[in-house]
């Protein structure tokens, strides 16, 4: 199969032409129009720095259901100790500059372009963050974007012990007392199996993405919309 060359015009290949390693097209923008429309079809944006655009829709794809996320006995001690304090959309741009840092050794995804596009999608309404708090300070997060009743996580970061897991497990809960149906994981790691997430089909995925019917549902802030209840 080709990978598609993407110019300005907006529009992207059906995902089903994707390669076996999820690979379907090089160039485009990172504009809100061209990554809303991207993540309705199941596609996302991956790439290092200085080398073009690359866009993905893997075969399988991980995601998690809501109601099947998993709590060790280990979390739920951390969980009702009230070891940490999780708040939503109020440090975004210090989250993804957090998880695009922590990943410098190993490499990370997150160029400047990347962080700027999604601090302007985050502006729109449809990017969002969890802040995870320990006495004050940041000590974990993750962003992702909403459409619909689909969460699509993109990353996440913890500089203590359990922070990001505390921070994933609060907003799932919070999700699922939204309706929320899916929660993309895009490609499965141990941390995130470890949580519930499973391998799904690409077609089985793209078959819940087509029953979006208001990618504005809970458009905007979440600080208050998610603001956990005591």
């Amino acid at each position: 199969m080709p990978v598609y060359k993407l110019d300005e015009t907006l529009w992207f290949p059906s995902p089903e032409f994707a390669w076996n390693d999820g690979v379907l097209a090089v160039g485009g923008d990172l504009s809100i129009e061209r990554l809303l429309l991207a993540y309705q079809m199941g596609i996302f944006p991956w790439y290092n720095a200085r080398e073009p655009i690359v866009w993905w829709s893997p075969n399988p794809r991980y995601v998690l259901f809501p109601d099947k996320v998993k709590v060790s006995k280990s979390m739920k001690q951390v969980l009702r100790r009230e070891v940490f304090t999780v708040t939503y959309d109020t440090h975004f741009r210090e989250v993804i500059s957090h998880c695009r840092d922590t990943r410098q050794d190993t490499g990370t995804w997150i160029t400047d372009e990347m962080l700027e596009a999604y601090c302007n999608l985050h502006q729109a309404g449809y990017a969002h963050s969890v802040e995870v708090w320990q006495e004050g300070k940041l000590v974990g997060g993750l962003y992702g974007v909403s459409l619909g009743r689909f969460f699509f996580g993109e990353s996440m970061f913890a500089l203590v012990s359990n922070a990001s897991k505390t921070g994933f497990i609060q907003l799932v809960k919070a999700l699922e007392a939204k309706g929320f149906l899916l929660i993309d994981c895009q490609q499965g790691t141990a941390h995130l199996i470890s949580l519930g997430a499973e391998a799904i089909s690409r077609s089985h995925f793209l078959d819940y993405l087509s029953t979006i019917e208001d990618i504005d549902f809970m458009r905007g802030s979440w600080t208050e919309v998610l603001k956990v209840e005591r």
